[in-house]
């Protein structure tokens, strides 16, 4: 969308913020459907959650909240249906840019919720105004619906969609609803994930393998890059895939991800525990103990116990319940939230030499302040090991990493950054070993290269859907 975001993680108030979760569903009980997938999918956005449906006409309701607060007693009639769970900024919460959104045409009711970010938006945006197009929000997604509309008016569905996957530069990763029709839509590059299955009632698309697995459902398989797929009452088709250069996320699979989900045949869990023990192979440590950042760091620290033989414990226990740390204003308040937020078990540190694993490190203040807290109760010795190579660059397809001044890795040596921190030492994965950990090849590094797979827009600002 276009806009800043600064959601921060929950438990550290330093780690970037996926921006969406999409689900559509095509079969008996939608609604229903819909509410389960975006229940599984809240991880990636708990500002706002949206469904519309479709039985003849257009039903929608979208609050700010989770999917709990925002659907309690509702029911929305129809047999097809797109939801969207959402982050946003304090400068944009707002229900005029919470998704799905809808727009009535010739061909008559379009509907679609939207992960990514669309890097163009604003020629594209003045663009459709020129030709007399209407816009009521400051989101990407809306600029994306009306340019797909756009070209659907002049070439008709199939060749409308593939004239504008064109047009669109950037991430997408779409359910979309004409009609009575579901379609699922992929970016050429695959940024993105979305996959489809099918359980007892229907069909459906969700960012996540988790939210067909909370359906009861099975996995079909995932969209290919550059696919658009057809779901209607009689089942399935592939339309058309754009043959292109892929270009995964690597950070779904490092951190965004639900360990539990399946994507693009790489089951998350399994990649971050290959991510810790090829830490242990790069950055061995003598050290008692093996504790995770809670909760982003648990997988890779079993694999770096498993493999370094040293017994893994929990040693840093998370408040559950406390606020959310990324709306106060300034950095003394965050660090006295972090305070209720974490705490540690003294018995498992106290006077004890321990590797501390997490995913990564962005900014680096409350890795600094989690290595404080953890000396100040008694470890000995604090050893870091991270499950990403050095952050560097910002994002443009998604993710909330907006400058180069936000990261801790920029101009600066390990060395450095490990004096920065207060830690006894520090080791990153390099981006061979996160390579050989994920098992794929094809990997947006654009943020660890500062090399982007697309031509980033002259004035292109890092916005987020």
């Amino acid at each position: 969308m276009d806009f800043h975001h600064q959601g921060l993680d929950i438990t550290t108030g330093q780690k970037p913020s996926e921006e969406c979760a999409v689900a559509g569903y095509m079969g008996n009980s939608a609604f229903t459907n819909i509410i389960f997938a975006l229940k599984a999918l809240q991880h990636r956005g708990q500002e706002s959650s949206g469904i519309a449906t479709y039985d003849g006409k257009v039903h929608i309701k979208k609050g700010m909240g989770l999917v709990s607060e925002v659907f309690t007693d509702d029911n929305l009639p129809g047999n097809i249906g797109v939801g969207h769970n959402r982050y946003s900024t304090s400068g944009s919460k707002g229900l005029e840019n919470a998704g799905p959104f809808i727009i009535s045409s010739s061909l008559g009711y379009m509907g679609i919720s939207h992960n990514g970010e669309i890097t163009n938006t604003h020629s594209l945006r003045e663009e459709l105004k020129n030709k007399g197009y209407i816009f009521f929000s400051s989101s990407d997604t809306e600029v994306m619906l009306v340019e797909i509309i756009n070209e659907i008016n002049k070439y008709g569905v199939y060749d409308g969609i593939k004239k504008a996957m064109f047009k669109l530069k950037g991430s997408y990763a779409c359910a979309i609803m004409i009609n009575d029709k579901l379609y699922a839509l992929r970016d050429p590059f695959g940024f993105r994930p979305l996959i489809f299955g099918k359980n007892a009632d229907g069909y459906i698309i969700a960012s996540e393998s988790t939210a067909i697995d909370s359906v009861s459902g099975k996995v079909i398989r995932d969209v290919k890059p550059g696919e658009l797929i057809e779901i209607d009452s009689h089942g399935y088709k592939s339309i058309f895939v754009v043959n292109h250069e892929i270009s995964h996320c690597m950070f779904e699979y490092v951190y965004f991800a639900r360990p539990d989900s399946i994507i693009d045949g790489k089951e998350v869990f399994n990649v971050r525990y290959n991510l810790g023990v090829k830490l242990a192979k790069e950055y061995p440590c003598n050290a008692d103990v093996v504790i995770p950042v809670p909760d982003s760091g648990r997988s890779q620290a079993l694999g770096y116990s498993v493999y370094s033989k040293i017994p893994y414990s929990e040693g840093l226990i998370k408040n559950r319940y406390s606020d959310r740390t990324f709306i106060l204003p300034n950095q003394k308040e965050r660090y006295d939230a972090i305070r209720i937020k974490l705490n540690t078990i003294k018995s498992v540190i106290r006077d004890k030499s321990i590797v501390l694993v997490d995913d990564s490190i962005v900014r680096g203040n409350t890795m600094k302040y989690i290595i404080s807290l953890l000396k100040r109760d008694g470890a000995r010795e604090v050893h870091v090991r991270i499950g990403s190579p050095q952050i560097i660059a910002p994002c443009y397809f998604g993710v909330d990493m907006k400058t180069k001044d936000d990261f801790i890795a920029d101009n600066k040596t390990i060395e450095d950054i490990r004096k920065e921190i207060d830690a006894d030492s520090l080791g990153y994965v390099s981006i061979e070993g996160l390579k050989e950990s994920i098992g794929i090849n094809d990997l947006c590094l654009g943020c660890l290269t500062d090399n982007y797979p697309d031509v980033i827009p002259t004035g292109a600002k890092p916005n987020y859907t």
